[in-house]
């Protein structure tokens, strides 16, 4: 499940959005979104306890795929 960005949420205790494997840019909608699946309860969850940050913040890393091939 996606939702859309939302600009007070992208700074997380964990990192930013922007540095997340899971923020993706959307050529529907022509934004980046957030492509992490969740059921509802753990979207409200997020959204009202945004403090704590986002807990499937995953470094962005483009150099990982290149280090298991080598």
């Amino acid at each position: 499940m996606a939702y859309g960005d939302n600009k007070n949420q992208t700074e997380t205790k964990y990192g930013s959005c922007e540095n997340c494997t899971y923020y993706i840019y959307d050529e529907e909608y022509e934004d980046y979104m957030c492509y992490v699946n969740m059921d509802e309860d753990e979207i409200c969850q997020f959204m009202y306890h945004s403090a704590r940050g986002c807990p499937y913040f995953r470094l962005y890393d483009e150099y990982g795929t290149v280090r298991k091939q080598n």
